[in-house]
C-alpha cells in the first residue's frame, strides 16, 4: 500500500511516490502562492508569521528538501572542494574523512571523486569541475592527465603523494627521504644489513621511494647490500615479492616496503610458509595506516601525518581563493618511524 501525505487535491506525496515534493506541492497543499513559498523558505522579509508557520508545516508534513543543485546554480560561489583519490588506499581514504571535518570549519563542503580501474583520474576531474567545485585536490593523478592541467587554468589545484614539478600547481607530499632514512637506520640497530626493498613503480612516488631507498642504504654504508624488487603497492605485489624471495637459497634479514597494503601481503606469504617474523626475517611498511596497526599485523611502519597533509592542502587552497596572486606552496609533511612486532634483531648466522 502506498504511504505518503494527501495534498487535497487527489495527490499523494512522500514515500512510495516517485518523487520529491516540490515548492508548488507545498503552496498547493496550503493553498498560497508558489512565491510566498519561495519567500518563507528563503528566510526572505514579507510573509506573516502565521503564514510562515503553516509554509513551514507544510514542507515538514510532505517531506520537502531544498534542491542543492539548484541553489548551487543561483550562488556565485559553491564553497566545494574536489578530492581525487583511490578507494583502495587507507592512508587516502582517512585523508578525506579528515578533510570533511577540517574542510567544513571553515564553510566548505567535499566532493568525492574516487579513482577505480574503470574510471580514470580524467573522468573524476572532469565530473567534479562539472559539479562546480571552488578547487582541486588531486592524490597522485599522474602527469598527463588533460582535465587537471585545464582545471588549473580555472580553479587551484594541490596535487598530493607524489612531487611534481607542475609550476602552477601546489605540492604536498610525504618526506621519503627521511622515512626511509629512518627504516634502514632502525634496522641497522637491530644487526641488519641485508636489508632489501619491494615495492612498485606506479607513478612517481614508486620511483621517489625506491631513490629514498638507495640514498639511505648508501648513506648508511650498505650500497653495495642495496636489493629492489619490483612489484605492485597492492596486497598482491607484496605476496608475489615474497614468494620470489622464499624462493631464494639465501634471503634478506629485513625487507621495507613500498606501502602498508604491499608489506600485508608479505607478511601473510611469510605466515602460510611458516616463516616467522620477526625472527627469521623483519618487515617495514610505508604509511602507518590501520592496516599496521591490526593485531594480527602490529607491523612497523614509516608513519605519514594524515593530519599534517589535510593543513597543509587547506592552507593551500584557502590562500589561493582568497588571494589569486598567492605564491605557489610546496610542502614535505613530517614522517616518523613507528615500531611494532614486525621488527627484530637480525637472525643468528645471517
Amino acid at each position: 500500500m502506498t504511504t505518503g501525505v494527501n495534498s487535497g487535491h487527489g495527490r499523494t506525496l512522500g514515500q512510495g511516490s516517485g518523487r520529491l515534493p516540490t515548492m508548488a506541492d507545498i503552496a498547493e497543499h496550503v493553498g498560497v502562492s508558489r512565491q510566498l513559498v519561495s519567500l518563507v523558505l528563503r528566510e526572505a522579509p514579507g510573509p506573516s508569521t502565521e503564514s510562515r508557520e503553516r509554509v513551514l508545516a507544510a514542507a515538514a508534513e510532505l517531506g520537502y528538501r531544498p534542491n542543492a543543485s539548484a541553489r548551487l546554480l543561483r550562488q556565485s560561489r559553491t564553497h566545494l572542494i574536489g578530492v581525487v583519490f583511490s578507494m583502495r588506499n587507507p592512508f587516502q581514504v582517512r585523508f578525506v574523512e579528515r578533510l570533511f571535518v577540517r574542510a567544513a570549519e571553515q564553510g566548505f563542503g567535499v566532493v568525492l571523486g574516487p579513482m577505480t580501474q574503470e574510471r580514470p583520474p580524467e573522468a573524476a576531474v572532469s565530473a567534479l569541475m562539472e559539479a562546480r567545485v571552488e578547487a582541486l585536490v588531486a592524490f597522485n593523478p599522474g602527469p598527463d592527465t588533460q582535465a587537471l592541467t585545464t582545471a588549473g587554468e580555472l580553479v587551484p589545484v594541490v596535487w598530493l603523494g607524489e612531487w611534481v614539478d607542475e609550476p602552477t600547481l601546489d605540492n604536498v607530499h610525504v618526506d621519503e627521504i627521511e622515512g626511509l632514512r629512518l627504516a634502514v637506520e632502525h634496522l641497522m640497530s637491530l644487526g641488519h644489513s641485508d636489508i632489501e626493498y619491494i615495492g612498485g613503480l606506479e607513478s612517481r612516488v614508486g620511483a621517489d621511494r625506491i631513490e629514498a631507498y638507495r640514498s639511505a642504504m648508501a648513506g648508511a654504508g650498505l650500497a653495495r647490500q642495496t636489493k629492489v624488487t619490483v612489484t605492485g603497492f597492492s596486497e598482491e605485489g607484496g605476496a608475489s615479492a615474497a614468494r620470489r624471495i622464499l624462493r631464494r637459497k639465501r634471503r634478506p634479514t629485513a625487507i621495507v616496503c613500498g606501502g602498508d597494503q604491499c608489506a600485508a601481503g608479505a607478511l601473510a606469504v611469510f605466515a602460510r610458509a611458516g616463516v616467522a617474523v620477526p625472527e627469521e626475517i623483519s618487515v617495514v611498511g610505508f604509511d602507518d595506516s590501520y592496516l599496521a596497526s591490526l593485531s594480527y599485523h602490529q607491523l612497523t611502519s614509516v608513519r605519514q601525518d594524515v593530519e599534517a597533509t589535510v593543513e597543509a592542502t587547506l592552507t593551500s587552497v584557502l590562500g589561493h581563493l582568497n588571494a589569486a596572486d598567492a605564491p605557489r606552496r610546496v610542502t614535505a609533511t613530517r614522517v616518523e618511524l613507528i615500531v611494532r612486532e614486525s621488527t627484530g634483531p637480525a637472525r643468528t648466522g645471517a
